[in-house]
């Protein structure tokens, strides 16, 4: 049976208390969001807090509204709240796309979107879906608040720019008229992590595209992005050759590696294949052809 090391517990009852109780106890204490990848990890002993903050009865974090141009999420919004707004798909269809393809049902009703992107798991769906529409995180602490690019939360597998004794509290992204976005993703079983999976989000003026994002995960892309195929698409006709094009150029500047999930050439593949199967759906929602 695997059972934890013991930890001692603190429930917050604010963001100010948790950020309190994150002070008293130091690094070696660690948030309890929704706890699907925190606790399976300390029952495997990879993971050992001292202390456990639980921050779930915060209902302030757990919102999800479009304001000021822009559309924000609660850092402990549900992943099945997440799939559920109509603000959200209406917006940005690539997060539904995303959210159905997250884990399980038990899984999305209580794992929490600021929970999967603080795990930093390099194959973690939302990381692309956020790194294609270049959202930004909003990350409260003892000094104030301050604001991250998507692009530039995660600094390494399982790490990111969340210091001790701080917390993310909001995700935004802009909205923006005339784009349209999707998600693609091949996994070994339904819910299961991504062999690999692309997002994109992209801007017509009539057939030329005028802005475009690409996310991947599972491929070693660099955060989560692929840069060099988004340049490619600014101002070049949204066709299927330059689709394909881009999807290739993806590719070349992804590092994926062979594991039990697969060889390192069929995920170099995938990323070129479903960057442009994400982009072809992505046109054709900003289009109003397809939903």
């Amino acid at each position: 049976m695997q059972v934890p090391a013991q930890v001692e517990y603190e429930k917050a009852a604010s963001v100010e208390h948790a950020l309190a109780l994150l002070d008293r106890y130091g690094p070696a204490a660690r948030v309890l969001a929704g706890g699907h990848s925190l606790i399976p990890m300390m029952k495997l002993r990879l993971a050992q807090p001292e202390t456990l903050v639980d921050i779930n009865g915060l209902t302030e974090l757990a919102y999800l509204r479009a304001a000021d141009g822009e559309l924000r999420i609660g850092a402990l919004t549900r992943h099945a709240e997440l799939l559920g707004s109509a603000a959200a798909g209406a917006h940005f269809a690539i997060l539904h796309d995303a959210e159905r393809v997250i884990a399980d049902p038990v899984v999305r009703n209580w794992g929490t979107i600021g929970g999967s992107l603080c795990q930093a798991d390099p194959s973690e769906d939302l990381s692309a879906a956020f790194a294609a529409l270049k959202a930004t995180m909003v990350i409260r602490g003892p000094d104030g608040t301050r604001t991250v690019p998507a692009r530039e939360f995660h600094t390494a597998p399982y790490e990111t720019v969340v210091a001790p004794g701080e917390l993310l509290t909001e995700i935004r992204i802009p909205i923006r008229p005339g784009g349209g976005s999707a998600y693609e993703k091949v996994g070994r079983r339904v819910g299961d992590w991504p062999v690999g999976a692309a997002g994109v989000a992209i801007w017509l003026a009539g057939d030329t595209i005028t802005d475009a994002g690409i996310g991947l995960t599972a491929v070693g892309a660099r955060h989560f992005a692929a840069a060099e195929a988004e340049d490619f698409l600014r101002g070049a006709a949204a066709s299927e050759e330059n689709f394909a094009r881009a999807g290739e150029i993806a590719a070349e500047h992804c590092r994926p590696v062979s594991d039990q999930r697969g060889p390192a050439a069929y995920k170099r593949h995938l990323a070129a294949e479903l960057t442009a199967r994400a982009l072809r759906r992505a046109a054709g929602r900003a289009r109003g052809e397809v939903t």
